[in-house]
């Protein structure tokens, strides 16, 4: 092993150490390592920040951004409380909330679509009078299998079009992921649908989780704002900077029947 190859093999086991750690931000350590393995020489100074300007970069940076304005209309929120039914059997209740999942993470951040859907899940289950985690990791799991669908469902499938591009001249298209990511995630789906579940841990299993936890009250709050109110005329940054004072983000605001979204 060389000097380079130890130095590198050195960096990258300090970066899971300190990820599992989880003291640091994420973004954090990746960036001082990739100042160390720079003063190191591991990387050359040409080369060190090129990533940042990579189409793959560029697009995964682009698809947050539509995820984010699909948060912030509120559709996917007014979709889900005509879907999701407390009262459906819970392989029902997993195959619905699961295909709802994939079909988001397909055109969005996988993270963003589980966390959309989570307080909807947690809202059912209490309902229900039954235990989240048994549609939790079904929900979790399918968010995941949908992002093979499409090009833009997961960022390795954005890293493997580019590359096939430098190196044939050709990228792959949106839904060229399609014929197999979408029988892998029907396949899964229905999988944790029907059998997955039933494989959790029964201690898992138990109604054990706080009530606070379930209510979407606590997440998603509707304010009417009075005539004589002093926040009339302001703009939304400014009352974005007042809300963080109270731990809240503005989501979007309802003028004239016709929603605009915050900058949440």
């Amino acid at each position: 092993m060389t000097v380079d190859q130890s130095i590198l093999f050195t960096l990258l086991v300090l970066v899971f150490v300190f990820l599992i750690w989880g003291r640091w931000r994420y973004d954090l350590v990746a960036f001082v390592a990739l100042l160390a393995a720079l003063l190191t020489g591991v990387v050359p100074k040409e080369q060190a920040f090129s990533g940042f300007g990579h189409p793959a970069t560029v697009i995964i940076a682009l698809v947050l951004v539509v995820s984010r304005g699909l948060s912030n209309s509120g559709v996917i929120e007014l979709l889900g409380r005509y879907i999701v039914d407390a009262t459906r059997k819970l392989s029902s209740h997993i195959a619905v909330m699961a295909g709802l999942a994939a079909s988001l993470s397909a055109l969005m951040n996988n993270v963003a679509a589980l966390a959309l859907l989570m307080p909807l899940d947690l809202q059912a289950a209490k309902k229900a009078g039954r235990s989240p985690s048994l549609s939790l990791m079904p929900l979790s799991f399918a968010s995941i299998l949908g992002g093979m669908i499409t090009l833009i469902g997961t960022p390795p499938n954005i890293v493997i079009a580019e590359f096939r591009n430098d190196a044939l001249g050709e990228s792959f298209s949106m839904f060229d992921f399609a014929p197999v990511g979408l029988a892998c995630a029907s396949v899964g789906v229905a999988y944790v649908a029907i059998i997955g579940w039933r494989l959790l841990p029964a201690g898992r299993t138990e109604k054990n989780a706080p009530n606070d936890l379930f209510d979407l009250a606590d997440y998603i709050t509707e304010v009417r704002v009075p005539e004589n109110s002093s926040v009339i005329g302001k703009r939304v940054s400014e009352l974005d900077q007042i809300a963080e004072k109270s731990d809240v983000e503005i989501l979007g605001l309802t003028r004239k029947g016709k929603r605009m979204p915050g900058l949440a």
